[in-house]
């Protein structure tokens, strides 16, 4: 794949074990060390059912992307993926979209540790006692997020040496801490089954819901902690063989991260210990709940792996923050490359490094510090941009399958038709459930990146009106608003006004985006089109 900067291209020296960990690290980062402790505040012990559908979830959101990878086997493949569909207007809007939930990832996973790092002597001002950052915390974090960008640099072979040596100890640590979680929690008989002689959902005379359950998805991190899978698809085209190589990365690491993180809640859930929750799941507190395994493995008397916890509490969210620097330049790089943004964009290094989308990547994400100094408050954001940049996969999977039937797929998914739309309404559900306060500040942020790029094109690059696309980019407005209306409307336990009850605005949510899928079938590009744009594709990779 050439770039429009001086001939070089990007090397292709990533392997199925690199990409396949490059997603496992992406999935595995700051997650595991908070998401257990927010869903049982959440949903109590229905929290080892969330973590159980969240994988689901994400599993069929993958398919459809594993499916598509083969086809833009190139970095910043999702970027290309709007294009062929609908055109430059959506491939322009999607690739900025996509930068956006990809910068805000380095700078939460510092948020992470400089959290974690605040139970240590001499650190506690790092964060107040709601986890918010201090001036030296913000400094800390945007340090961290400098050196991630500064080993961004390297060589993409080198840095996916680096991951996959980082991603066996980011595998091994979180499987350790849940088995020894799930052989004390046994020991002591932990609390989740405290009440099995009435009902194992209540605890200090709270019942739990299947409200709760999904509630806990994205408000707890558990999709932001699930989201890592499409790292392997934005370095496809540093893979020598990515028809193979992209799906088995994809479906691979989510059924890895799905393992340990299912394990991971079971054995929280069994550890806690019952003084702890007398009050209910939400008042949950115990010393060092910053660090809720590190506390929870202290208070059992397990040093030894407190001391580990807090060694991985760097490590773990380390990685993860290194690679989604790395994917979230690609992107940048495949804005260049699509004429999405400026060319220079694309200049590569002496290593074949996209080093100015690097520094980009570090300068944008310090700025997030600001608006979102708390870990929980960003993963809301991120799990809600990430699923509306979701939901443009099924619909490309969908309008390829009708446009281009002969088009030679490397992967086939089966049941596309049914696998598809289904993947289209969960990432709608999960804006939904993550309430109508993270609705109204996400959509406002995505038509201030809208406006702000309206006028690059229209004042910048003096563009004519009529280059922009805007026939077949028409249905993201209707799409967005109507999310936001039935966000709006729906149950107070969501932040909405109440109109329509929780599952009454969950089939509501079903029924609009069946006609979102058709009114973006309506506007996508001639079958013609397409095709031209994936031969395209074909000759430059």
């Amino acid at each position: 794949m050439s770039s429009p900067e001086g001939g070089k291209s990007l090397r292709r020296d990533a392997g199925i074990i690199g990409l396949l960990f490059a997603s496992t690290t992406s999935m595995i980062g700051s997650g595991w060390l908070f998401g257990a402790l927010h869903a049982a505040k959440i949903a109590g012990p229905l929290s080892l059912w969330s973590w159980i559908i969240g994988a689901v979830v994400i599993m069929i959101i993958a398919l459809c992307f594993a499916e598509l990878a083969a086809l833009f086997p190139r970095s910043g493949a999702l970027v290309h993926m709007s294009h062929a569909s609908h055109g430059d207007g959506l491939g322009r809007v999607w690739g900025w979209m996509l930068f956006l939930s990809y910068v805000a990832v380095p700078a939460v996973e510092a948020e992470s540790i400089v959290t974690y790092a605040s139970n240590l002597k001499g650190l506690h001002g790092l964060v107040d006692n709601q986890g918010v950052l201090s001036v030296s915390g913000f400094i800390a974090c945007a340090g961290l997020i400098g050196i991630l960008a500064v080993l961004n640099l390297l060589a993409i072979r080198w840095l996916l040496r680096i991951n996959t040596t980082v991603t066996w100890w980011k595998i091994a640590i979180p499987l350790l801490t849940g088995i020894v979680m799930v052989v004390a929690g046994i020991h002591q008989i932990g609390p989740m089954w405290q009440h099995a002689g009435s009902s194992v959902w209540s605890v200090a005379s709270k019942s739990y819901t299947a409200q709760d359950m999904f509630i806990a998805l994205p408000a707890a991190g558990i999709v932001f902690s699930y989201l890592g899978f499409r790292t392997a698809i934005d370095l496809g085209g540093e893979s020598a063989n990515p028809g193979r190589n992209i799906p088995l990365a994809v479906i691979g690491s989510v059924v890895l991260s799905g393992v340990v993180y299912i394990l991971l809640q079971y054995g929280f859930l069994m550890s806690v210990k019952p003084q702890d929750v007398v009050n209910g799941w939400d008042h949950l507190s115990f010393p060092g709940v910053k660090g809720p395994f590190a506390g929870i493995a202290a208070m059992l008397g397990f040093t030894w792996l407190a001391t580990l916890l807090y060694v991985d509490a760097a490590i773990s969210p380390a990685g993860t923050g290194l690679i989604y620097t790395t994917a979230g330049s690609r992107i940048l790089f495949a804005n260049g490359e699509m004429h999405a943004g400026p060319h220079w964009l694309t200049r590569l290094n002496g290593q074949d490094v996209p080093w100015v989308s690097v520094a980009i990547m570090w300068a944008v994400g310090v700025i997030f510090l600001l608006p979102f100094p708390a870990w929980q408050k960003m993963v809301a954001y991120i799990s809600d941009i990430t699923a509306l940049t979701y939901g443009l996969g099924p619909i490309v999977l969908l309008i390829l399958r009708k446009d281009q039937p002969s088009l030679s797929r490397p992967f086939r998914l089966w049941g596309a038709s049914v696998i598809a739309p289904l993947a289209f309404i969960f990432c709608n559900l999960i804006i939904l459930w993550s309430g109508f306060g993270t609705v109204t500040p996400l959509f406002l942020i995505v038509l201030s990146i809208f406006a702000i790029y309206l006028i690059y094109f229209y004042l910048i690059a003096r563009q004519p009106s009529e280059a922009f696309g805007w026939g077949n980019i028409w249905w993201l407005g209707v799409w967005f608003a109507g999310m936001w209306i039935i966000s709006y409307l729906g149950g107070k336990d969501l932040g909405g006004i109440g109109v329509l009850g929780f599952w009454t605005a969950v089939i509501v949510t079903g029924v609009w985006s069946l006609i979102v899928i058709e009114l973006a079938k309506r506007c996508s590009l001639p079958a013609e089109e397409t095709a031209k744009i994936m031969m395209n594709i074909e000759k430059t990779m």
